[in-house]
């Protein structure tokens, strides 16, 4: 049973309850709080930390790479590939515009692309062409040939450089939105997981057990790929991220965050560490869960890929390997509406919630 001190204070009633405290969880908190000071904000989250993917990507600060891009107009149309590509753009401007360099790591080194074959840079000028009007350059990718060896990659044909894209700290980044979340007086629950949820016409109830509940006016699931326990209609599918880290590496030559075969595998320099994710284009289905697990299958495979393509001509170690859950869906658009009465949703961010969740929380704000 629990005190009236607890149930005047910690379980009080609240304007807006939001479950998950990751990135998107954080920036709509802050866009409403801004908005609508006076409203009472808590955030409730199961883990001890926010988990999923906000702590456990790779710190890209991206926006699309080439392939990327090209593939993503192929199979959704250019109209929604741009709206996508200018809310990730501006999201990483937000962040930058929040937050200085030094508080969160961030370094705006260049994205880069690999690429082995030409096809790709047949469309190099009508993709700038149409990217433009987002980055404000004639050029947002370039053919970069001298960075090849620049940066030891020579197993490479092809090296695109996209000058507005960079890295971070993700843990940084999400330590910075909990100090502006407490600034804002938003209350947090962690480490309570949420268990049932019932809407009348006055209110939303949701239960932590079974003689244990908070109540809101308004709900809001920021659960990305743990969403579907929630929402069973959605199309959303949990898409692991294996990530493996290597030991400081003297010398290193690479510089940057890079991206190859449309963004399925990715890395970075760390330091004078490598960070290398992805392949999961390499066992679809093992990787549909969201189990913070790695496998040895993928291990063996990014082990690979970091030999022969990242660090050809140079002896490494594995300081660390870990995973973290994406959201994937039949197509990238984030899913952003309102499910009932009270209920809303900001979900499935498709691998980019780090440059998406800023603008998400401007749209939930609006919506509310």
């Amino acid at each position: 049973m629990n005190s009236i001190w607890e149930l005047d204070t910690f379980y009080r009633k609240r304007d807006i309850i939001i479950i998950g405290s990751g990135f998107s969880g954080l920036w709509t908190a802050i866009s409403i709080k801004e908005k609508y000071p006076e409203k009472s904000v808590l955030i409730i989250e199961r883990n001890t930390i926010p988990l999923g993917a906000s702590t456990r990507n790779a710190g890209f600060a991206c926006f699309g790479s080439l392939t990327e891009v090209i593939a993503d107009s192929q199979k959704m149309g250019w109209e929604k590939t741009l709206e996508l590509v200018k809310m990730r753009f501006e999201g990483l401007q937000k962040i930058r515009k929040y937050f200085k360099n030094d508080e969160i790591d961030f370094d705006l080194n260049g994205g880069y692309e690999i690429l082995n074959n030409e096809e790709p840079l047949f469309h190099l000028d009508s993709v700038n062409e149409k990217l433009k009007a987002i980055t404000g350059l004639d050029q947002t990718y370039t053919l970069k040939q001298n960075k090849i060896h620049e940066f030891r990659l020579e197993k490479s044909e092809f090296l695109i450089e996209n000058p507005c894209e960079g890295s971070l700290h993700s843990g940084k980044l999400l330590q910075k939105l909990l100090e502006k979340c407490h600034e804002l007086k938003v209350e947090f629950l962690f480490g309570t997981e949420v268990g049932n949820i019932e809407e009348t016409a006055n209110e939303v109830e949701v239960y932590l057990s079974d003689d244990l509940s908070v109540k809101a006016d308004q709900l809001i699931y920021c659960t990305n790929a743990f969403t579907s326990s929630f929402l069973k209609k959605e199309n959303i599918v949990p898409a692991r991220g294996q990530i493996l880290l290597t030991e400081p590496i003297e010398g290193l030559k690479l510089k940057g965050t890079f991206h190859y075969d449309e963004g399925y595998y990715y890395f970075r320099n760390v330091g004078n560490q490598v960070l290398l994710g992805g392949g999961r284009n390499q066992d679809f289905k093992t990787e549909e869960t969201t189990a913070f697990e790695t496998t040895a299958f993928l291990q063996n495979h990014l082990e690979n890929f970091l030999k022969e393509v990242v660090l050809p001509y140079t002896d490494f170690k594995i300081a660390l390997r870990w995973s973290g859950i994406m959201a994937m869906g039949d197509e990238k658009t984030p899913i952003v509406k309102q499910i009932s009465e009270r209920q809303f949703c900001a979900v499935r961010l498709s691998g980019m919630g780090v440059a998406l969740a800023p603008k998400i929380g401007e749209m939930v704000a609006e919506m509310i």
